[in-house]
């Protein structure tokens, strides 16, 4: 029987999570068993990569530490960095190179690993195992917001007619093309029909769609259970792959899952990326468009559609509203070029 999807993912994560804690040092693992109850594996295993990253930065700078092994850190090193050194770390990050490779971060990079050390001091600092707390001294990098990008209602059109037709695929993804486009219209057209993630939509079982009342069921960021509706538009490209997916035998151990790849597993992550990536270079060749950027364009759509600022915050599982009013409430394209006209010049007497 297949194990749940989030489950498995979870346990995987904690695998890597516990292969991470034998190279940081030791009294790392009391901070991840800390904030175990209140975080996802996920958020678990960034804030690692975050912290490996920056006691690297400590062995190269510090003197007194090249000789030891990380594991050997003592927690009393927490308590000599002042919010210069953290402040110094920062800059280290924008550019350095490790085993000859070259890393580069920008400020969203910057500020997340800064937002990383911040909870880990934090942790400590209320255990009162540390005096100090430099990093809640340093100010973080200020964000400069880019604009959504999102397919416009011409562009949704001719990507799922590239979809459907196939015809500027390149001989080597014709090939695949007949076997896999019913999924594939499917797939792109409940992601731009619903906005739910791509995690959510690779999570999917046949037991999470209900045909008769135009939903489905997912498992949202935390662990929480939502319904999602969708439209008729959706309902159409559904059904004939649910009739496609019932003749199909999957792989032992992935019999419930919805969507399926070429060798009959649960189809992953990166396989929805590539695949959101191939049919939308036919489309436009000036937007970078990915998964999250379909749900950005049904996220703007259904702004502009109800001006319901708090159901879009609810369909799309933002906790916060205010994250849904920072991406979706601002002056959009359309709303500038209104204002174009709003203004006259030079009012016309009657």
């Amino acid at each position: 029987m297949e194990q749940n999807y989030h489950k498995q993912i979870a346990i995987e994560n904690q695998v890597r999570l516990r292969e991470l804690l034998l190279e940081l040092p030791k009294f790392c693992s009391q901070f991840f068993r800390g904030i175990e109850q209140t975080t996802s594996s996920r958020t678990r295993i960034s804030y690692a990569y975050d912290l490996k990253v920056f006691f690297e930065y400590l062995m190269i700078s510090n003197p007194s530490l090249k000789n030891k092994t990380m594991q050997e850190f003592p927690i009393s090193i927490l308590d000599e960095i002042t919010p210069m050194d953290i402040e110094e770390y920062m800059e280290y990050l924008k550019y350095y190179v490790k085993d000859g490779k070259e890393y580069i971060n920008n400020e969203r990079g910057i500020s997340r690993k800064l937002s990383s050390l911040r909870s880990f001091y934090r942790y400590f600092y209320k255990k009162q195992l540390l005096q100090n707390n430099p990093p809640s001294l340093v100010d973080a990098p200020k964000i400069h917001e880019k604009a959504i990008i999102r397919l416009e209602q011409d562009e949704i059109v001719k990507l799922l007619d590239a979809v459907e037709s196939g015809d500027k695929l390149t001989k080597s993804q014709k090939k695949y093309h007949e076997k896999t486009k019913i999924r594939d219209l499917a797939l792109l057209t409940l992601l731009l029909g619903t906005g739910i993630r791509v995690s959510e939509c690779v999570g999917l079982n046949l037991s999470d769609v209900d045909t008769e009342n135009y939903g489905i069921r997912i498992l949202r960021k935390g662990g929480e259970e939502s319904i999602i509706y969708f439209g008729d538009e959706v309902y159409i490209a559904l059904l004939p792959y649910l009739e496609q997916r019932e003749r199909i035998i999957a792989q032992s151990g992935h019999e419930e899952a919805l969507f399926l790849s070429m060798q009959n597993r649960r189809i992953n992550v990166r396989s929805v990326e590539n695949l959101v990536k191939k049919y939308a270079s036919i489309v436009t060749s000036l937007k970078k468009i990915t998964p999250h950027k379909l749900r950005s364009t049904y996220g703007t759509r259904l702004y502009e559609e109800t001006s319901d600022i708090y159901l879009v915050a609810d369909v799309l599982g933002h906790k916060d509203v205010n994250t849904t009013k920072k991406h979706y409430a601002a002056q959009n394209d359309l709303n500038r070029r209104r204002a174009g006209n709003a203004v006259p010049l030079r009012k016309v007497e009657d």
